[in-house]
């Protein structure tokens, strides 16, 4: 593991202000501090609320409407060495950073994609947003090669439009579009959500590799253990908006410091005890 991180994230606080009159400010996200380091992936855990999906939007700058970064700092240390402050940056600046520095697949790939303009269409607009004289040629050879790196055939997918497309192969699209300008940082807010379980191990397949192909640091956000367990390096667990435990993938597992990671970890189900949750750290031997 490098010495510097290429995302230092410090005393992060995110709000949501009342609409329509109402008042009141709920804290989100509360204080929350950690470090990226390149290449390594980190798995957010929690439950629907905790403020996982919320983190990983305000790195990006891409909260709702209602939602206010009340305070923290976030750091990101590019490959040239320089370190950018990236709550500091303009709009402008930012669109630059989404996907050039840091990309995000969302859940849900359908809302991600515009439903009127074909695959190809789109990374055209994802390439030229970051590169307006890019000619037509080598954006072609760029997105043909990012499809082949999630398995998809170009010829067929970049002339389809959004519809046409199985949702397996939405998700995998979305993912090449993030790895497109090759990106440091690669979010994912639980990828694998709404597909059957043959898809989600595919795509679970297909992340790993990819992960240890290009290197690329991650933060995935997931409400599913297991595959938490698989591609994470270190995990950290949410609960009510703060960064309750974060270490080793083994230690959070096995030895869970938090009585909310305990919990968590004991309400899964396993198939070698007849009591829910015991788990059994495997021999070295």
């Amino acid at each position: 593991m490098e010495t510097e991180p290429v995302l230092k994230v410090r005393d992060l606080t995110v709000e949501y202000h009342g609409a329509d009159g109402h008042e009141g400010v709920h804290q989100a996200v509360r204080d929350v501090s950690f470090d990226l380091y390149p290449g390594e992936s980190i798995a957010l855990i929690g439950e629907s609320g905790c403020g996982k999906t919320t983190l990983a939007l305000a790195l990006l700058h891409l909260l709702p409407k209602l939602g206010k970064i009340a305070q923290g700092s976030v750091a990101y240390r590019g490959r040239d060495g320089a370190v950018t402050d990236v709550l500091a940056l303009p709009e402008k600046k930012m669109r630059q950073f989404r996907w050039a520095e840091a990309a995000m697949v969302f859940q849900g790939a359908m809302n991600s994609f515009n439903p009127v303009l074909k695959i190809w269409d789109q990374m055209v607009d994802t390439v030229r947003a970051h590169e307006p004289r890019a000619p037509k040629k080598q954006i072609l050879q760029r997105s043909e090669h990012a499809l082949r790196e999630v398995e998809l055939e170009p010829g067929r997918v970049l002339k389809a439009y959004p519809h046409e497309l199985s949702g397996g192969m939405r998700q995998r699209v979305l993912i090449a579009m993030a790895i497109l300008l090759e990106p440091q940082i690669l979010l994912l807010d639980e990828p694998t959500t709404a597909l059957d379980i043959l898809t989600q191990r595919r795509i679970v397949d297909l992340i790993y590799d990819l992960h240890s192909r290009l290197d690329f640091a991650m933060i995935f956000v997931s409400h599913d253990l297991a595959v938490a367990a698989e591609l994470a390096s270190r995990v950290a667990t949410m609960y009510d908006g703060e960064m309750v435990e974060l270490g080793d993938v083994r230690d959070i597992f096995y030895r869970p410091q938090h009585s909310y990671t305990q919990h968590l970890i004991g309400s899964v189900p396993t198939v070698t005890s007849d009591r829910p949750g015991t788990t059994k750290e495997p021999s070295d031997a």
